[in-house]
């Protein structure tokens, strides 16, 4: 059953998502629903109704929000957007939502079952399931395809912009005569890069992991060298998404368009490339995740005591480590981090996995030893409050593009320690091509299979973030590009800025598309 739920109401601490009756969304005549308009009680026009179907992953899940509340934002009058998810997922994204709806912008919930595929109730993401069973979060993916059909040819929106796994909604889109897009939660540089090793994967594959690097052919300005070890899985081996990458591709490229969570002056000039190669018409209009009203709560409910605790350091001292709720170390390798934050002799504040929380991983006596410089969050931080503090000096990062993108906004330079998928693509951008992070360790093997890398030894992560906190000439070259980079962030977000006038592109192309079926539907 797909059950609606409408509008956040309540108060304070009592707010909770309240479902209504599928009557919400059809207020008005069977054409005026079909052709998306409708006459409202002042007889003007409905806003246009956006559905956004995100994947189940928080790296997805949250930036599609930040995105479907600022458009709704950009034109309170005339955008409608709804986030279609899952209950559990619903739950990720209320505190969000809320503050939307508190300031007057039509945001809303639909909420859909999550498909049977034995997980746990309440599991419905990457985030919360445990390792071994991340390939029923996949699996799942597919079971959501008739769900999508069914709920999209019952509410009939405007327009839907989905993920990138849900390929099939361009055609469930063009059944009903809407504009799909595709939201990229992965940046522009990346998405060129695996594009363009896709059409060379069989060499790639002849080649084998322990090839030389492999040069990433047609991408513009400087030439960038990748090992097969650090590539993504689906370019070295049979794998879902390269069994999907086709489908993928045809249905981005026969789409309406593509929505890309970056700003212009991160990625030039790669997203010159990306609109002539890889899109009928690209949007960037990142970073979603400005500005920074709502950063504390956004994602779930984080540990705020880390906020004050923070505030206890003095200004730029803390180095900030977080690697994502995705990918996971061995205890091995979380035992050295621990060393190496301890011998690092700086304050740190260091985010774990839930998996991870159990504290059987922490050296004996570890945790009384750090306790006056070290703070340790289990589960969810709010990553961007803590990205803003004054306190917090660097960044120890995963180089998922969420980190990325927030780092860079933040004005922080990074460390980087990729894991896993397109992070070591990330990397490249980040220290060869943008210029403000270093790579933590080149000590030993690297490898996207976590299991098939080398432990990076204590000694070389206390060495690498002394360094990088103390200064000297080549971080604050680092710092400087990183605070020149937080600046056009804010310009690209504000008025008249790059990604300002993409989103408000977004709007207009989509009305008038809208305009021009609803014109089509009354000559026929």
């Amino acid at each position: 059953m797909i059950t609606n739920s409408g509008d956040i109401h309540g108060s304070g601490s009592d707010r909770e998502i309240l479902s209504t009756q599928r009557s919400s969304y059809s207020t008005s005549s069977p054409m005026e629903a079909a052709a998306g308009v409708s006459a409202g009680s002042d007889g003007g026009r409905r806003p246009l109704r956006v559905f956004f179907l995100p994947f189940f992953a928080r790296g997805h899940l949250i930036p599609m929000t930040d995105l479907a509340c600022r458009m709704a934002a950009a034109r309170p009058a005339e955008v409608e957007a709804t986030m279609v998810v899952t209950p559990a997922n619903a739950t990720l994204i209320a505190t969000t939502v809320t503050r939307a709806v508190d300031a007057g912008h039509a945001v809303r919930l639909l909420r859909y079952p999550f498909p049977d595929v034995g997980l746990e109730s309440g599991v419905e993401c990457l985030g919360t399931v445990a390792q071994h069973d991340a390939w029923r979060v996949f699996r799942a993916v597919d079971l959501s395809q008739p769900i999508h059909e069914k709920l999209l040819l019952e509410h009939r929106p405007d327009a839907v912009v989905a993920d990138v796994p849900f390929w099939w909604v361009t055609d469930i889109a063009a059944k009903i005569g809407v504009p799909r897009l595709t939201f990229h939660p992965v940046g522009i540089f990346a998405q060129l890069a695996m594009n363009n090793l896709y059409a060379i994967r069989s060499d790639i594959i002849r080649d084998g992991v322990a090839a030389p690097s492999v040069i990433v052919p047609g991408m513009p300005g400087k030439e960038i060298a990748i090992p097969p070890s650090e590539l993504p899985e689906f370019l070295l081996q049979d794998a879902v998404l390269s069994m999907e990458w086709d489908n993928i591709k045809a249905a981005q490229l026969a789409g309406f368009g593509v929505i890309v969570n970056t700003f212009a002056d991160l990625e030039k000039p790669y997203c010159d490339e990306y609109r002539r190669v890889d899109a009928r018409r690209a949007y960037f209009v990142g970073p979603v995740s400005l500005p920074l009203d709502s950063a504390v709560h956004r994602g779930g409910d984080g540990n705020v005591d880390c906020l004050e605790w923070l505030s206890t350091k003095p200004s730029r001292s803390v180095v900030y480590a977080c690697f994502g709720s995705w990918a996971c170390f061995s205890t091995r390798q979380i035992r050295e981090l621990a060393l190496g934050l301890e011998a690092s002799n700086k304050p740190f504040l260091w985010v774990v996995r839930s998996e991870d929380s159990d504290g059987l991983w922490a050296p004996e006596g570890w945790e009384q030893r750090v306790a006056d410089r070290g703070m340790v969050v289990r589960g969810w931080a709010p990553q961007l409050a803590v990205l803003a503090h004054p306190s917090v000096g660097a960044f120890l990062t995963h180089c998922g593009w969420n980190s990325v993108l927030e780092a860079a906004s933040a004005g922080l330079p990074v460390l980087t320690w990729p894991l896993v998928f397109e992070q070591f693509i990330n990397e490249r951008l980040v220290t060869e091509v943008a210029t403000f992070g270093a790579r933590l360790w080149d000590g030993g093997k690297r490898n996207v299979r976590v299991e098939d890398a080398d432990t990076v030894p204590a000694e070389a992560i206390g060495r690498a973030v002394a360094g990088f906190m103390e200064g000297g000439e080549r971080w604050e070259k680092m710092r400087a590009r990183a605070w020149e980079l937080a600046e056009r962030a804010r310009a690209a977000v504000s008025e008249n800025g790059s990604s300002w006038r993409d989103l408000h592109r977004v709007i207009d192309d989509l009305t008038e598309a809208n305009a021009s079926r609803v014109h089509s539907n009354g000559d026929s």
